[in-house]
């Protein structure tokens, strides 16, 4: 029998577990009495409802449900219309003012990668991946564990964040390597080699060109960028959290907060 609602999913998992709807309810009260919170009971009568009627759990329940039916809460939240694998799209449509580290992604399970590409594709050229990704599947996470290091974090350029304009726009997030959290010193040849570090200060955090001069890290923004360079007591005001090694920028549809702050061509001629 094909179960297409919450609560047929819920009932079933009861019943291939072999517990009745009063073992159900004395679990959860165990678990509110652990946790000295009656919204983690499940009453017989509310237990019923939920598996017949449509009645949606409170966050509450549907933990006490994921413990004692040994089932992963995002799972169950998924069952009700709510899927954390759809966390990444979701993130685009809201833009905190101000640079973050960013542990959103951590919730979800899998995600959709390309797992057949055409086999004319050529490192070397440009191309047009839309045309070269033959399938898309949906893939667990634990199954890319081996090919993430841990030493990797991951950070948001805040929209009131001009730092890096225009070489890295707001609203971008960014890929962090922790094991690379000291300023690389040299000559570098254009604006993308110059290592980015991202660095938490007493105030948030900025995405920066940093140097170091004595015990001071000299925050240096993009020459085109509104904001002027800083000194920065290493490391009661100041700490280097790693340097940028990847980012996902978008070219359209960001909005500075405060684009009046943007140099005019004529402001940077002068």
């Amino acid at each position: 029998m094909l179960l297409t609602t919450a609560g047929q999913k819920l009932r079933a998992l009861r019943e291939q577990l072999g517990f009745t709807i009063r073992e159900v309810e004395a679990a959860s009260l165990r678990i509110a009495a652990k946790h000295q919170n009656d919204d983690f009971g499940v009453p017989l009568s509310r237990l019923s409802d939920i598996e017949t009627k449509g009645v949606i759990p409170s966050i509450f329940r549907l933990y006490s449900f994921s413990i004692i039916y040994r089932r992963d809460v995002r799972e169950l939240l998924s069952w009700y219309g709510i899927d954390v694998n759809q966390t990444a799209g979701d993130l685009s449509l809201i833009e905190p003012p101000r640079s973050h580290l960013s542990e959103a992604l951590a919730s979800a399970t899998a995600m959709y990668l390309p797992t057949e590409i055409d086999p004319g594709f050529d490192v070397r050229r440009t191309t047009n991946m839309g045309r070269m990704i033959q399938r898309w599947g949906l893939v667990p996470l634990s199954h890319l564990a081996h090919l993430q290091p841990e030493r990797f974090v991951y950070g948001y350029i805040g929209s009131e964040d001009l730092t890096m304009y225009p070489l890295l726009l707001p609203g971008t997030f960014v890929q962090v390597d922790e094991s690379r959290n000291k300023v690389q010193e040299g000559t570098w040849r254009s604006e993308y080699e110059r290592p980015v570090y991202f660095v938490e200060t007493r105030e948030g955090f900025v995405c920066s060109w940093c140097a170091v001069v004595g015990d001071s890290l000299i925050l240096q923004p993009h020459p085109l960028s509104p904001e002027r360079p800083r000194s920065l007591k290493q490391p009661n005001e100041a700490e280097i959290l790693g340097q940028v090694v990847g980012i996902a920028m978008r070219l359209d549809d960001w909005f500075a907060a405060s684009s009046s702050r943007l140099p005019t061509r004529a402001t940077r001629e002068s």
